[in-house]
C-alpha cells in the first residue's frame, strides 16, 4: 500500500477510535505522577491552566455554534460533510476543533509541570491528530475537488497565522447548538482537574482529601452536564433549524 493512502486508512481507523485518546493520556498521567512534585500555592495555578482548557472549548464551541447541520460534528464511524466548511473560524484555520482540543489538553498536561511529560503528551497528540487530518482532507478532496483545494491553499491547517483571510461565518452563532454539542467537554474538563487535585493531594498528604471549593466545582459542572443532558434529550429547547 502507497504511503497515501496508508496514511489515510490509519488516518480513518484513529479517526473511529479518536473518543479513547484520553485513556492513553491517562496511562501517561499516571506515569508522570510518580515523578510529580507537589507543591502549596493555592488554587492559583491550577484555575490558570483549566482557564487555558475552557479557552480551547470556546474555540470548539464557536466552531460548532455556526456550522451546518451534517458538519463539525462527533460522529465516529465515517467521514461526514454536506457542505464544506470555509468561513469563520475555518477562514484561517482549517481544523479549529482540533485545535480546540489541543488547547485543551495543553493545559490539562501543562498543569503537572513536568516538562518531558508534557514533550511526550505533546508528540503523542500531534502524531495521533495528524493522521486524522490527513485522512479528513482525504475525503474533503474527493468530495469538494477544486473547492478544497482552493480553501486549503489559502487557509493554515492547525496554527492559524493568516488572519486577515478571515470571512464571516455563512450562519449566525447559535449559543444553543454550541451548548447542545459541546457539553460533554465542559464536563470532561471539570472532571480531569477535580480528579487530578484529588491524586495530588494523595501524592503530598498520603491520603485523598476533599477540598471543598474542587468538589463544588464539580458538584457545579455535574449540575450544568446534567440540565443540557434533559434538555437535549427530552425537551426540544435546544434544537435549531438547520443545524
Amino acid at each position: 500500500m502507497a504511503l497515501r493512502e496508508e496514511f489515510e486508512h490509519s488516518g480513518n481507523w484513529l479517526f473511529r477510535w479518536r473518543s479513547y485518546l484520553p485513556l492513553v493520556f491517562i496511562l501517561l498521567f499516571f506515569i508522570a505522577l510518580t515523578d510529580f512534585r507537589y507543591s502549596v500555592e493555592g488554587h492559583a495555578w491550577e484555575f490558570f491552566c483549566m482557564a487555558i482548557s475552557f479557552s480551547g472549548l470556546g474555540i470548539r464551541m464557536y466552531a460548532v455554534g455556526c456550522a451546518p447541520r451534517g458538519t463539525s460534528g462527533r460522529n465516529v464511524k465515517e467521514q461526514r460533510a454536506d457542505v464544506l466548511n470555509n468561513t469563520g473560524i475555518y477562514s484561517i484555520v482549517r481544523h479549529p476543533l482540533y485545535l480546540g482540543n489541543f488547547v485543551i489538553w495543553f493545559g490539562i498536561i501543562f498543569s503537572v509541570k513536568l516538562w518531558w511529560f508534557m514533550a511526550v503528551a505533546l508528540l503523542v497528540f500531534w502524531l495521533y491528530y495528524e493522521r486524522i487530518m490527513f485522512a479528513e482532507e482525504e475525503f474533503l478532496r474527493k468530495k469538494f475537488g477544486d473547492e478544497f483545494l482552493k480553501w486549503a491553499n489559502a487557509t493554515p491547517a492547525f496554527f492559524p497565522t493568516k488572519f486577515q483571510n478571515w470571512r464571516k461565518p455563512s450562519l449566525p452563532f447559535e449559543w444553543k447548538n454550541a451548548l447542545r454539542r459541546e457539553y460533554s467537554g465542559f464536563f470532561a474538563i471539570i472532571s480531569v482537574f477535580s480528579l487530578l487535585e484529588l491524586v495530588k493531594s494523595r501524592i503530598a498528604e498520603g491520603e485523598f482529601v476533599f477540598d471543598p471549593i474542587w468538589v463544588g466545582i464539580f458538584l457545579f459542572g455535574l449540575a450544568v452536564y446534567s440540565t443540557l443532558i434533559f434538555l437535549k434529550k427530552k425537551t426540544k429547547f435546544l434544537d435549531i433549524q438547520g443545524r
